[in-house]
């Protein structure tokens, strides 16, 4: 069975089975790509909030070919779970639960992990620079925020590959693989996905490259307290993952049409070669500027640093910073 089939397959039985209530989902999808996670993800389900930013939530949980009870275990605990038949990677269990809820009518995703690393406080943090309209992606960043892993070789691999992008992209990145971002519905299907597993640089960088505007926030990331971790080890993720962000790169570089150099932007910040969903100017109005893509946020609350363009980045460090901030206050009722 080929990957498309497996969405296929996955997609009609979810449609099937949950019906209206997938069918017309609320303006939040919470994304959650699981694998053989039946042991914690009823309790990081649990303390999703219903609401974010004012806006109610739906929970969207992709079992990627789990052999446990995860999709059970979702189920029981309210989540709408799509059970893919094989495992391929959290990146193709993604790519189904994006295109889950832009069928599903949901206007923003956010996307969390199924291990519970992730503060579901800090999903307001995320998503609030997105529902304000000031930026289309946004990213936590344990480099602006904190994270409780000592391991050595893991923060200098988050700081080279940060630093990797930034160069490739000419856009200023303090974390590539975060697993907590929100963005607009229709980015998802605006770029080109097709990584199984080390998906997150493919993303943010396909993001980048379509001009779509990109922020971080702070954010934290916590030690897992449960399972192991199914990215590997320290070398070989170290490796596939620079693969996906030299492959991404090029293919990017290669989509621009030759000796353009940067291709230029329209007046709804796409820039004028993407196909990319969006709203546009209505017959006989002048299309407005966009703002440029956004640049990292800072991390002592003073706000927002700048991009080179002089643009302001997207910001929550006015709220309350992520150490005090308590799961439990963002329990789903």
């Amino acid at each position: 069975m080929t990957s498309p089939e497996v969405d296929d397959t996955a997609a009609g039985a979810f449609f099937a089975e949950f019906g209206e209530a997938a069918r017309k989902l609320p303006p939040v999808a919470i994304v959650i790509a699981a694998f053989n996670e039946a042991d914690v993800i009823g309790q990081v389900i649990e303390v999703l909030p219903a609401e974010i930013c004012g806006l109610k939530t739906a929970v969207l949980v992709v079992s990627d070919g789990s052999k446990d009870k995860t999709a059970r275990v979702a189920k029981d605990h309210g989540a709408l779970v799509a059970d893919a038949p094989v495992n391929r990677g959290q990146g193709a269990a993604l790519r189904l639960g994006y295109r889950l809820a832009r069928e599903g009518g949901a206007r923003y995703i956010v996307t969390t992990d199924a291990d519970g690393q992730y503060n579901p406080a800090e999903m307001e943090r995320v998503l609030a620079p997105v529902v304000a309209g000031e930026a289309d992606f946004v990213s936590g960043s344990r480099k602006l925020g904190s994270q409780e892993t000592n391991d050595p070789v893991r923060r200098l691999g988050t700081w080279v590959f940060a630093v990797t992008i930034s160069l490739l992209t000419r856009q200023h990145v303090t974390d590539s693989s975060f697993g907590l971002r929100a963005m607009r519905a229709e980015v998802t299907g605006a770029v080109r996905l097709e990584q199984p597993q080390y998906q997150s640089s493919e993303l943010l960088i396909a993001v980048l490259a379509h001009g779509f505007r990109v922020a971080e926030v702070p954010a934290t990331i916590h030690k897992r307290q449960v399972g192991e971790s199914k990215k590997g080890h320290n070398a070989i993720y170290g490796l596939k993952f620079a693969g996906v962000v030299l492959g991404t790169w090029w293919r990017e570089r290669q989509r621009r049409v030759p000796g353009s150099g940067s291709a230029s932007r329209s007046g709804d910040g796409r820039r004028a070669d993407d196909r990319s969903a969006g709203p546009s100017a209505q017959a006989g109005e002048p299309p407005s500027r966009a703002p440029e893509p956004l640049a990292a946020s800072g991390a002592d609350g003073a706000g927002p640093s700048s991009s080179t363009s002089g643009t302001p980045a997207a910001s929550a460090a006015e709220t309350t910073e992520s150490d005090s901030l308590d799961p439990r206050s963002a329990k789903r009722r």
